[in-house]
């Protein structure tokens, strides 16, 4: 409030407070009496300033009128009720006060009644002005150069877009509509705007209110009614935006307005994980913590979301400077960093020497191991380094949590480790079995969690798709009928860290990964929120199935149950059995294979091991077959679907 507007309502509350208690006298004797004149001559100006500097010190005069709310007004009622019984009080042990207690009553409740009226009536008279044909006349906002929108979603989302429009005078923005499917909502006035009918009719909203934006104000949606929602947004051909989804505006990305064009993350939305917080700071809080891989997508989410629960220390240990580094500067501009020391280490996973002494000296009380090989067709070109890095990596860092004592031991895993047909799934699947062997006789808890794609991830369909896209296409798919589970980074990492308060030592958890997905139709909606049309702007190859890949993946092997967990989106596999003499056996001799780089003693390697593994059958023919085919593949268009 500018001093202007101060002083005027100083005075205005003066004239208040003595029209009030006038009044009040008034209507208690019927009329104003000399000693009633007396009276108010000496009680006005002696208690007018004692209420000034009530109402002062309850902010009645720092307060802007143009949003005045329900807190405003119980400032308001608390500051009068404070100011009428210090009068009340003042007059307590005198002879009057029997005659004048029913004036004080009576003039507390015109003085509400006038000093609230005073601050609730700016707003009112503005948004009669704002609602009424002058609105733009009067606010210099020219409605017909204004761009006309219409908003979908007539909950607690659109009528905040609606009221920062309402408020925001200078915004160039004119909205002529709501949509809502609530039939309750049906022809109803938010704000000044009329709720126009459900979704079925935003055509021909659009045509007969000539609208040039749509605005999906609807984060609760899931995918499939966000699906159904832009396809009959993009039947106008009109442009549409949207807010972040629930996942979004529960960890606090939610600002006003925020509105932004359709990803294709929003077609996938699902339910926000839900996490125990107060299970992951019993583990975490106070800890040192190793998130190894700490630079990739997982690994540096994983990060994020462990921050807040405040760790001692924070161990990024990744093999790429790069990546580390730029992991390591984005958090040290994390708000919740607070006293967390954040610890960029450069190592390899592989060499185990490095791996033991860097445990011995940071002591780690908790390790995420995100680290591996994860490109499905590379692994395949090179499968002694998936031994390297996916399996003796593990080991390496398994067996050095075991001798440091680390307490808790969490493994990202993948459901290509499930009935594995490729070298990148084996070895997932051959690093879960080692956890198991250590867990049954070491102090330290080793669990692995398995779960599917992650959207955003490097090297992931989407950037490709986007990147083809841009070039003008096409866009390369393996199959027609590939299907694929999806995740976005914050959940999937999330329920990581929840996975790990739940770990006993040995227990492989899954990951409610939802409803699959169809890659084709992945592919089409990234080609339509383009504003391109499939076939005719944008063409869809399909380049066949490349070695070590499946149609679908799968979570748990025929043999596997599942457990439920206090998560209804964590899941536990149920126990296998596994000989640690033999396993330990099998992968010294896949390690000597590894070593000498012979792909089919690694095949068998592998096949010892996990028997249900179905490798390419040119890698058990014959180990030129797979060197030779390296130049062929790399000629091929590369789609990763992780």
């Amino acid at each position: 409030m500018t001093p202007f507007r101060k002083v005027f309502f100083i005075l205005t509350d003066v004239i208040c407070i003595a029209f009030s208690l006038v009044a009040a006298i008034w209507l208690k004797f019927d009329k104003l009496q000399p000693q009633h004149v007396q009276y108010l001559l000496f009680i006005i100006p002696l208690l007018t300033p004692v209420g000034l500097v009530c109402f002062w010190f309850m902010g009645l005069y720092n307060r802007t009128l143009r949003f005045t709310s329900l807190p405003d007004m119980v400032a308001v009622f608390t500051a009068v009720t404070t100011y009428s019984m210090l009068k009340m009080g003042s007059f307590f042990f005198t002879q009057s006060f029997a005659n004048f207690s029913a004036v004080f009553v009576i003039d507390w409740m015109i003085s509400l009644l006038l000093i609230g009226s005073s601050r609730i009536a700016p707003r009112v008279a503005l948004g009669f002005l704002e609602a009424s044909p002058l609105r733009g006349w009067l606010f210099q906002k020219n409605l017909q150069k204004s761009k006309r929108v219409l908003i979908v979603g007539a909950g607690q989302a659109g009528e905040s877009i609606l009221r920062e429009i309402k408020r925001n005078v200078n915004l160039p923005i004119n909205v002529v509509g709501l949509i809502d499917d609530n039939p309750k909502k049906d022809c109803q006035i938010i704000h000044g705007v009329q709720v126009l009918g459900n979704s079925e009719k935003i055509a021909r909203v659009v045509k007969e209110l000539s609208v040039d934006e749509i605005i999906i104000a609807i984060p609760s949606a899931s995918g499939h009614e966000l699906r159904r929602i832009i396809k009959l947004c993009q039947d106008t051909k009109v442009r549409f935006k949207t807010l972040p989804g629930m996942q979004d505006i529960i960890a606090g990305k939610l600002v006003s307005l925020q509105l932004r064009d359709i990803a294709i993350e929003d077609l996938l939305r699902r339910p926000p994980a839900a996490i125990n917080l107060a299970e992951i700071a019993a583990y975490v809080t106070g800890k040192t913590v190793m998130v190894t891989g700490a630079g990739g997508s997982i690994g540096s989410e994983i990060c994020r979301q462990i921050l807040p629960f405040q760790p001692a220390k924070l161990l990024l240990l990744g093999h790429g400077e790069n990546s580390i580094f730029k992991s390591n500067q984005q958090l040290l501009g994390n708000e919740n960093l607070g006293n967390i020391a954040l610890i960029p280490i450069i190592a390899d996973i592989q060499d185990r020497e490095k791996i033991a002494a860097l445990f011995n000296t940071y002591r780690p009380d908790i390790v995420f191991h995100a680290a591996a090989h994860k490109h499905v067709p590379l692994m395949e070109l090179n499968p002694e380094e998936a031994v390297k890095n996916n399996v003796l990596g593990t080991r390496n860092l398994v067996d050095a949590s075991h001798n440091a004592k680390v307490e808790r031991f969490v493994m990202i895993s993948t459901d290509k480790a499930v009935n594995p047909t490729s070298i990148m799934g084996a070895s997932k699947r051959v690093a879960e079995k080692i956890l198991k062997c250590y867990a049954r006789r070491s102090q330290t808890r080793f669990v692995a969690v398995r779960f599917g794609n992650v959207l955003g991830s490097r090297g992931s369909v989407i950037p490709l798709f986007k990147e083809q896209i841009e070039k003008g296409g096409p866009i390369t798919i393996t199959h027609p009928k590939m299907i694929r589970y999806f995740m976005t980074i914050p959940e999937a990492s999330k329920l990581v860290v929840q996975a790990g308060s739940y770990g006993k030592g040995g227990e492989v958890f899954i990951l409610d990964m939802g409803e699959p997905v169809r890659i084709v139709d992945l592919a089409e909606d990234l080609i339509k929120l383009s504003g391109l049309e499939v076939g005719k702007d944008i063409e869809i190859k399909f380049t066949g199935i490349r070695p070590g890949e499946k149609l679908y993946e799968e979570l748990l092997t025929a043999s596997e149950g599942i457990a439920a967990t206090r998560n209804r989106k964590i899941f536990i596999a149920k126990p296998e059995e596994v000989d640690e003499a033999a396993l330990m056996a099998q992968v010294e001799r896949l390690e000597a294979a590894a070593r000498s780089g012979k792909i089919r003693a690694i095949i068998r390697g592998f096949q010892e091991i996990v028997p249900s593994f179905a490798p390419n059958r040119d890698m058990i023919h014959n180990d030129k077959s797979v060197r030779d085919s390296r130049a062929q593949v790399s000629q091929q268009p590369q789609l990763r679907v992780i």
